[in-house]
């Protein structure tokens, strides 16, 4: 696989990523976008063929090994997503938290994000540092008049037309019902929102197709089926659904495999029962491109000089020693 920035000309990437986001976001049909929490899983889900990534909060800080509650700085997270931008033709959509702070911690969030090559941010309307929309019953919603300031001052520091910004909406988590989860999400949709993430925490999803029925296509809607996972995808699709996000699933598969990995390695002392199981080293080569530094090497190192052949005078120096 060849990196993103050797397909792409550099100085358009950003928009061209962004608006390949936006075509997701507005076009015909329901998108998908998978989780990725670094590089490695950013080329993965590439591969198996996804349109777009979901570059999680939760799970690029637990793959750090901190909690999601902004323990990990936007800076810190920022380097983990660079290193997922330079390793896909992807467009990446953000998990921006609450945007790290005030309308102006907003403002230079996204125009680092467009300086990297990132697609889009979502921002959601709670207060930081954030809680996990699943951590505990009572959270702290954002004023919405503030949260719309902060939508808006997104909107007015990105590079160009195309970037994303998604608005986050909280209302459902914490219970506070469709009427507000409504209100707040036409404020937002009015302060510049491309889209809308209506959010929930139930299992049976009819609060979701609720809110998609009254809002009534007036901006794409974006949604995470963490728990109401068991509800038919056709559902969200014939209710004109723009984006499904998958949205932490690369990073519980990990841990999943890990945790049996390491068991059976402390168990039995031994390479010989799990071998099989795992993927060859030169998968993991290949993933990362292996082939294209040997080739590149075979350009910019210098030849190794090739050893004169003897001749019949050294050969004889060196019978007679």
């Amino acid at each position: 696989m060849n990196t993103s920035s050797q397909q792409f000309d550099g100085r358009h990437r950003d928009a061209y990523l962004a608006s390949k986001l936006r075509a997701l976001l507005t076009g015909q049909g329901t998108s998908f976008l998978m989780e990725a929490h670094n590089g490695l899983s950013a080329r993965i889900v590439t591969e198996a063929g996804f349109e777009g990534i979901w570059a999680s909060g939760l799970s690029i800080s637990a793959s750090l090994g901190v909690r999601d509650a902004n323990e990990a700085s936007w800076t810190q997270i920022l380097e983990v997503v660079e290193f997922m931008t330079d390793s896909t033709d992807l467009p990446i959509l953000l998990d921006g938290d609450t945007g790290y702070g005030n309308f102006n911690s907003v403002r230079r969030l996204v125009q680092k994000l467009c300086q990297r090559n990132v697609a889009g941010v979502c921002l959601e309307d709670k207060m930081f540092p954030k809680t996990n929309s699943f951590v505990g019953e009572d959270q702290e919603l954002a004023d919405p008049s503030e949260f719309a300031g902060k939508i808006k001052a997104a909107k007015d520091s990105q590079s160009h037309d195309a970037f994303c910004v998604v608005a986050r909406v909280e209302a459902l988590i914490v219970g506070r019902g469709l009427t507000e989860a409504l209100s707040r999400a036409e404020q937002y949709h009015a302060a510049g929102a491309d889209a809308i993430l209506i959010h929930s925490k139930k299992s049976d999803g009819a609060e979701i197709l609720k809110f998609a029925e009254h809002w009534q296509d007036r901006c794409p809607l974006v949604i995470v089926p963490t728990t109401y996972y068991a509800v038919p995808t056709q559902a969200f699709i014939d209710a004109k659904i723009a984006s499904i996000i998958w949205a932490n699933h690369n990073l519980r598969a990990s841990v999943a495999s890990m945790r049996k990995i390491c068991a059976a390695i402390h168990r039995e002392r031994s390479l010989s029962g799990i071998e099989a199981e795992l993927p060859r080293v030169k998968e993991i080569f290949d993933l990362v491109d292996q082939d294209e530094l040997t080739q590149a090497e075979g350009i910019y190192l210098p030849k190794e000089k090739k050893a004169a052949p003897p001749t019949d005078a050294s050969r004889r120096g060196e019978a007679s020693q």
